[in-house]
């Protein structure tokens, strides 16, 4: 589903897949939003660095966000400012930080009542996992590819929120080295799936990012 939301810089272009599972229908007969039945989490899923062409259409987050559908998640997708349709320019940080708490803010609104997880891949990962583990509406935080080397992961690293980690073994911006090497010093509880002979873009692995999303959650209910 189509959908602008608002931000800080102005309209933010998005995309929001709702579980058929949460939606119930009302005495009118038509289904009435806002409803949890049967809904796992709501989930903000952040996408790759804008100026290297990263939107809600990467093919990671596409992927990513029909994975979650799947195992019950409402997931809304957005482009940070600057990108596609989005109002605003890119800051590299302190405005993108701005446009995932302003889609927090749209799905606790719309569904108040649901566990809220906060994604994104790369880029995304820090903006989403950044202000996931400060704000308290927020209780897992997923990372795809995260960037460990290009900015501070070290909050993240020190949150006591349940982390799971989702790299390529052959992650040219993100060693595997690395992250096996943030990964011992994080904070439990955390998991990382490492997908064998991908690369930072998952070129031909796209499909088992969703594996994993849906392996490692499928059963999550936090």
């Amino acid at each position: 589903m189509l959908r602008e939301i608002p931000g800080p810089a102005g309209r933010l272009e998005a995309l929001l897949d709702e579980p058929v599972s949460s939606r119930r229908v009302g005495a009118s007969g038509l289904l009435e939003p806002g409803h949890e039945a049967g809904m796992r989490a709501a989930v903000v899923l952040a996408h790759p660095h804008t100026e290297y062409g990263g939107t809600m259409h990467t093919k990671v987050v596409y992927q990513a966000a029909k994975a979650f559908s799947r195992i019950g998640c409402a997931v809304l997708r957005f482009n940070f400012r600057g990108a596609g349709t989005s109002n605003g320019q890119f800051s590299n940080g302190p405005g993108e930080m701005d446009d995932m708490r302003a889609a927090l803010d749209f799905m606790s609104q719309r569904w108040p009542d649901a566990h809220m997880w906060g994604a994104g891949m790369s880029f995304g990962a820090w903006v989403a996992l950044t202000v996931g583990a400060a704000d308290p509406r927020v209780s897992t935080l997923i990372a795809i590819a995260p960037p460990l080397s290009r900015y501070d992961f070290e909050p993240i690293a020190r949150s006591t929120k349940p982390k799971f980690f989702i790299q390529g073994e052959r992650d040219e911006l993100c060693p595997l080295k690395d992250m096996r090497e943030f990964y011992a010093r994080a904070a439990e509880p955390k998991e990382l799936v490492v997908v064998d002979a991908a690369d930072h873009l998952f070129d031909g692995k796209v499909s088992e990012v969703a594996d994993a999303i849906e392996d490692l959650l499928g059963d999550w209910d936090q």
